[in-house]
């Protein structure tokens, strides 16, 4: 399970909750991500993700496996990361479209031809209608961005050792949801590579916006996400791909609705998952402050205030994963007057609470700048109110991500 922590005070409450999972009989991984925007943004390296989750492990004696994650990197961006990560997603998104050359998609539809026909593929319901003009179409559009993501990884294998690291490929951030005969074929493609993936992110049907549920046909998503398994589970087998190879899901956290779907897909049939769920550990940081009251509520109050002001600032590079009315969200003016129950309650992502609002969420989910630029006032308040913070931010790994996906509660 990937988790982020955008101002790296909250390792040991985040690892608290994967060591009560454990107490409960489920074993996940913790990933502490981080990407190269979110760095940059709050000025921030690195190195510091390696030293929360070491000190985190250390301070609660957690013995199993853990990883740091340079998340969305490319070539231009992986260099920073190499020395404190060991688990790297490999962003492919900007190089999908871009066609490889006409004698590499040659190659590659004479290599996979044998696979044209009506393809059986055990847990999809019907044959896969497989053409060799379908295969061409699917190379022109991913071999380019697979063997992309070549270079990235013999990059990282360049420095930390072939079997060193995780890798991970995301195609997630791309216009169109990839099919199964889309994801097989970027599966041979990888293959073909000799890239020793892990995980792999596709694409799925519906919104999934930053730190609000999943916005869609649930029944398609939970089709889609049994078909992937079915094709990630046939490529292993026939292409010779990593036995561990998951699929990830990089939910922008917090997508409810789908969770009964994943669960019951991992559970019928023992397939591996990685799931990102980052982002709302700094709300639940801004939740416990304005619980706190006084100068942490104001410190809230603040950060909501000023994140009206620069909207369009902060919403323009997350444009495509938020969805916010502006006539939703509630007045600087009002919100003044709210109460630290009040803030706490309209933040927190409870759908049956009529103080829940989705918009004011998203504009704060996108807002960790604002609590960058207060500097030394924020970090300071995450300390003096270590353990109302800490307590919010456990029960949200634990009850609202980790039960709901392994544990049926």
């Amino acid at each position: 399970m990937g988790i982020g922590d955008r101002f790296a005070h909250q390792g040991k409450a985040q690892l608290a909750a994967f060591v009560k999972a454990k107490q409960l009989g489920v074993e996940v991984t913790p990933v502490w991500n981080k990407s190269n925007r979110e760095h940059l943004i709050v000025h921030s390296e690195p190195a510091s993700v390696r030293t929360e989750a070491d000190t985190a492990v250390k301070a609660l004696g957690w013995k199993d496996a853990y990883f740091v994650d340079a998340d969305h990197i490319g070539l231009k961006t992986v260099n920073r990361f190499i020395a404190s990560s060991d688990f790297f997603t490999i962003d492919v998104a900007d190089f999908i479209g871009k066609p490889a050359s006409a004698n590499d998609v040659k190659a590659f539809v004479s290599q996979y031809s044998k696979y044209a026909g009506s393809l059986p593929i055990p847990g999809i319901a019907k044959p896969l209608d497989v053409t060799t003009d379908r295969i061409a179409a699917i190379a022109n559009k991913y071999l380019y961005a697979v063997q992309e993501a070549k270079e990235v990884y013999l990059h990282i294998e360049s420095a930390k050792g072939k079997g060193n690291f995780v890798p991970e490929i995301s195609m997630d951030e791309t216009d169109q949801p990839q099919t199964p005969i889309d994801l097989l074929f970027i599966l041979a493609a990888i293959a073909s590579q000799k890239i020793p993936v892990q995980t792999i992110a596709p694409k799925f049907t519906g919104r999934f916006n930053k730190g609000v549920d999943y916005v869609g046909d649930v029944a398609q998503f939970e089709k889609e996400f049994n078909d992937d398994l079915a094709v990630i589970a046939f490529a292993v087998k026939e292409f010779g791909l990593p036995a561990d190879l998951k699929l990830s899901v990089h939910s922008g956290s917090d997508k409810f609705s789908i969770y009964p779907a994943i669960r019951r897909a991992i559970k019928k049939t023992g397939a591996g998952l990685h799931i990102k769920t980052a982002g709302t550990n700094w709300l639940e940081e801004i939740i416990g402050l304005a619980s706190s009251g006084a100068a942490g509520l104001q410190i809230a109050k603040d950060v909501y205030t000023q994140a009206l002001e620069h909207f369009d600032e902060l919403c323009t590079p997350y444009a495509s994963v938020i969805d916010i009315n502006k006539s939703k969200l509630p007045s600087a003016k009002e919100v003044s007057a709210w109460t630290g129950e009040h803030f706490a309650n309209a933040l927190r992502h409870d759908q049956k609470c009529p103080d829940y609002n989705p918009h004011l969420r998203q504009l704060l989910h996108v807002g960790y700048k604002i609590a960058a630029q207060l500097g030394d006032r924020y970090t300071k308040a995450l300390k003096e109110n270590e353990a109302v913070v800490a307590a919010n931010v456990t029960q949200n790994l634990l009850d609202r991500h980790i039960r709901r996906i392994f544990l049926d509660c």
